[in-house]
């Protein structure tokens, strides 16, 4: 009898044996459906053999096979399987998350049919006068004697459904099942428009990846803002399409870069599918299976479109490969750039991680020669390089956050209609309400951080876990009616400027204006109609976005992010900072950057004004080193959360001790903690750490992997819920 080792998404680190039924035979990567306790659950194979640890006839049976061949293709499951040893995380939650949610839910891992209406034999010898007592299915049938009918035309061509059903019962129309006809692109594959004039190091950029591109590479392509790294890209692509092979293109958020979708799409006469959140389910399969069949040309999506099965990819793109959203911060915390560079080292094609202000980590690749370094320090066109200034609040005015000198520049560039953006990464109206009489503040008590005010809504809201109620009308602890808002937020900014500015039209593009489905478009299509405006936005501003109009852009309250317990703020700082004020000047226009801070004289901000990111990266990388930071040493983080504050450092102190015993033989073995977690308490659980380094990658991984067996024997782990992040980017 065959045994089939299958594993399940349940969060054990084991597999399962069953017996495949008498005379089948099954491949690694098909799914199955099987008896589960009391319960029927889709599981995938991932070994067969002839014994198994336990007698055979304890074994049960699979219940039926739902595919033929691998859900997987062989590269994809290499990394796949890698990925989970890597993590740490049990291989059936890694392999279900790689696919799309109606194969997990055991559909069937083909294209749905189109069903139509076709009239028989017998509906084409009726007399239509025959069914004058029945007008809808005389308007049916006559509609049908004229061409088929998709069952989705019904309503659109203002017919009835139910008639056709009538008809189906009298055996005067039938339904029939159509499939999509395989559309082979590459025989039609062109090139269309006109390209942008190159400059001499995007054509040297090009030719650089285009000679080698046959061959797995990491190329890095550090281009500052508005140097054209998306033609680089595009160009690079014209060769890998032309030869019929497939291109991936991640980017950090699908919402934020409708532009460079419209760019590919633009140019290349094939099909380009993107993978985002307003995707239904059967639209994010219908585009895993367009890839898998070779149908589709270009993917372009969010981090989890690493996971999507290509016939012949020839290429991965990852797009702003610094941003942090590539990290997964819930269940399988895998970091798809990370990752890409593994399946494309699989797939033995090249990779270009492009980005303005590149990771720390990538820039040390770089220059240990793991990663091609390719540089663009011109931008592309006539823009020049922004001016910047640095203005001193201390002992200014402020109207919502502005010094007056912020407000005069803003009239100089608005009276030569130019556009301006002011940058606030805070939204809501104010980040606290205070009451003026007794000092009480409005907090989550879930989380033990302050309420954000959003006062278009008359709500207080939690940032932290989306709680949210009514804003008080007196304080809850003296009765005043003296509440008064604390801070600056996006929606208090537009007030304020609302009155200052009143002819001027004024865009906010934060998560509260962009949340329903088109408001983004919207927006971006008011900017590009030109003229003067005012832009304000939170991060979601900062990202890839090209407006010509924009000549000065201002950075409102920075001053919090100088000062952080995270020693990757400095890094993320840095990038935003840097990527804000690349908006400015980027069509021939004079651009100017004004920074609002009361600390001038701040290190990080005197090296990113007089020496920019680069030199930056270079001090931040001798600091790391010095003190023995990443990518110099490698991290993992355990995390546990309880509701009394006990459990969770009682289990980590357990596990500090099993650490112990590693320590006493290694003594590059380092371990902090338990401590609280930076936010201590969320969504009403307290929250603790425990943090391990190593100089050596290996060695941590064999540590993490004896660990995760050793839990299982801890009381305290059933008590708590706890999570193991490598590679952490948060603290």
């Amino acid at each position: 009898m065959t045994v089939a080792s299958i594993v399940l998404p349940v969060p054990l680190d084991r597999s399962f044996d069953y017996l495949l039924p008498q005379g089948e035979s099954a491949t690694i990567g098909v799914r199955v459906s099987v008896p589960f306790g009391n319960r029927e659950a889709i599981g995938i194979i991932i070994g067969i053999s002839e014994t198994s640890e336990l007698p055979l006839s304890q074994l049960k049976q699979i219940n039926h096979l739902i595919d033929k061949e691998s859900l997987f293709p062989e590269t994809m499951w290499k990394t796949l399987i890698w990925a989970s040893g890597y993590y740490q995380f049990p291989l059936g939650e890694v392999l279900f998350h790689a696919l799309p949610v109606l194969l997990r839910q055991g559909k069937p891992a083909q294209e749905q049919p189109i069903w139509q209406w076709e009239v028989t034999e017998a509906g084409k010898s009726t007399d239509l006068a025959s069914l004058k007592r029945a007008p809808k299915q005389q308007q049916a049938l006559a509609a049908l004697l004229k061409t088929n009918i998709y069952r989705h035309q019904i309503s659109e061509l203002e017919l009835n459904e139910a008639a056709f059903q009538a008809l189906r019962t009298k055996k005067l129309a039938d339904l029939q099942a159509t499939y999509p006809s395989c559309v082979a692109w590459q025989t039609h594959f062109q090139i269309n428009g006109e390209r942008l004039k190159l400059n001499t190091e995007q054509a040297t950029a090009i030719g650089a990846i285009r000679s080698d591109d046959k061959k797995f590479g990491v190329w890095l392509l550090e281009g500052i803002t508005g140097s054209g790294k998306t033609e680089v890209y595009l160009s690079v692509l014209e060769n890998v399409l032309s030869e019929g092979r497939q291109a991936l293109v991640l980017v950090p958020e699908i919402g934020l870069t409708p532009q460079t979708i419209a760019r590919f799409r633009e140019r290349f006469n094939a099909p380009v599918d993107v993978v985002h959140s307003g995707l239904n389910d059967s639209e994010r399969l219908a585009v895993w299976l367009r890839a898998r069949r070779g149908e589709t040309a270009i993917v372009i999506g969010t981090r989890s479109a690493l996971f999507t099965p290509f016939k012949h990819l020839g290429i991965i793109v990852i797009d702003e490969e610094h941003d942090s959203s590539y990290k997964q911060q819930e269940g399988w915390r895998y970091h798809a750039r990370d990752l890409a560079i593994l399946h494309a080292r699989e797939e033995n094609i090249p990779i270009i991680l492009g980005s303005a202000t590149p990771a720390i980590e990538s820039l040390y690749n770089a220059q240990s020669g793991k990663y091609h370094h390719l540089r663009l320090t011109i931008r592309a066109g006539h823009a020049k390089p922004a001016i910047q200034h640095i203005l001193d609040l201390k002992g200014l005015p402020l109207k919502a956050g502005l010094a007056p000198p912020m407000l005069k520049r803003m009239q100089d560039h608005l009276r030569a209609n130019n556009q301006v953006i002011l940058f606030l990464n805070r939204r809501g109206y104010a980040p606290t309400l205070l009451c003026h009489e007794c000092g009480w503040i409005a907090e989550c008590t879930r989380c033990e951080r302050y309420y954000t005010l959003h006062q278009n809504q008359r709500m207080l809201r939690c940032h932290h876990c989306d709680s949210q109620r009514p804003i008080p009308y007196q304080c809850p602890k003296c009765g005043s009616t003296h509440l008064v808002p604390v801070g600056v937020g996006t929606e208090q900014l537009d007030h304020e400027l609302a009155k200052h500015f009143p002819d001027t039209p004024i865009t906010r593009v934060d998560r509260d204006t962009t949340s329903r489905k088109g408001a983004l478009e919207q927006h971006l299509s008011d900017i590009h109609q030109g003229g003067a405006r005012i832009l304000i936005g939170t991060q979601m501003l900062a990202k890839g976005h090209h407006f010509p109009d924009v000549t000065l852009v201002g950075l409102i309250d920075v001053d919090g992010a100088l000062f952080s317990a995270d020693f990757r703020a400095a890094e993320r700082f840095a990038q935003l900072y840097t990527q804000v004020s690349g908006r400015a000047g980027r069509a021939g226009k004079q651009g100017e950057v004004l920074l609002q801070t009361h600390h001038p004289e701040h290190p990080l901000l005197q090296t990113l004004l007089r020496q920019g990111y680069d030199a930056f990266a270079k001090e931040a990388l001798q600091e790391r080193k010095s003190v023995f930071l990443p990518p110099f040493t490698y991290h993992a983080i355990f995390r546990a959360e309880d509701h009394d504050n006990q459990q969770a450092s009682l289990f980590l102190q357990a596990l500090r001790q099993l650490l112990e015993a590693h320590q006493a033989n290694d003594s590059h073995l380092w371990v902090l903690g338990p401590v609280p977690a930076l936010q201590a308490k969320r969504s009403g659980r307290f929250r603790w750490q425990l943090l391990i380094q190593h100089p050596s990658r290996g060695r941590l991984q064999q540590v993490l992997h004896t660990l995760r067996s050793q839990i299982a024997t801890l009381p305290q782990a059933k008590k708590v819920k706890w999570t193991l992040d490598v590679d952490p980017i948060e603290g």
